[in-house]
């Protein structure tokens, strides 16, 4: 059975480094190169707590982290405040079961609660899995850069997709 909690850094910090190291060594998920320290998740999760983000997870039975789904500040100027950058990871073991998906519908609604308006994922344009997902879940390719980024030898092309919601109703510019 699969079980949806809020992530703490607490109980996930150590599950969500490991997530994050295996994608950032095997894959173009993440553009970075070398894995991040334990330290590193401090301030990943001062940040989420800082400005209210959610980093929401699926979990076995066990309570071992299956996966996770969080969003952040696009862009830091005031008028990007109701537009999010949100990103999905799943333990690779555990890929091809829903949960991304599930993650993702979860994202969406909690996206909702907190009045965003506009979520946008930024993409590998080779990840052919999370680009499906995101389109099967109505997201709609907003652009991309080519070769924005050099990893593994190769240079990278990086898509946007977006998914545009109905809040807040009231928008504001305060």
């Amino acid at each position: 059975m699969i079980n949806s909690v809020y992530c703490t850094e607490e109980r996930h910090s150590a599950a969500i480094l490991e997530i994050f190291n295996h994608a950032i060594l095997t894959s173009t998920a993440l553009y970075d190169y070398k894995p991040r320290s334990p330290e590193s998740m401090v301030g990943w999760f001062e940040t989420k707590r800082r400005n209210h983000f959610p980093v929401l997870g699926v979990e076995d039975d066990a309570g071992r982290l299956l996966g996770f789904a969080s969003y952040a500040t696009f862009r830091a100027w005031p008028a990007y405040k109701y537009s999010v950058e949100h990103s999905i990871y799943i333990h690779h073991e555990c890929r091809g079961q829903g949960l991304g998906k599930l993650l993702m519908q979860k994202l969406i609604e909690e996206a909702i609660a907190r009045d965003v308006h506009t979520m946008i994922g930024g993409i590998d344009t080779t990840n052919l899995g999370s680009i499906a997902l995101h389109e099967r879940l109505g997201f709609v390719e907003a652009g991309v850069i080519r070769q924005a980024a050099y990893k593994f030898g190769k240079w990278l092309d990086l898509g946007f997709y977006q998914l545009i919601l109905q809040t807040p109703l009231v928008p504001d510019e305060d």
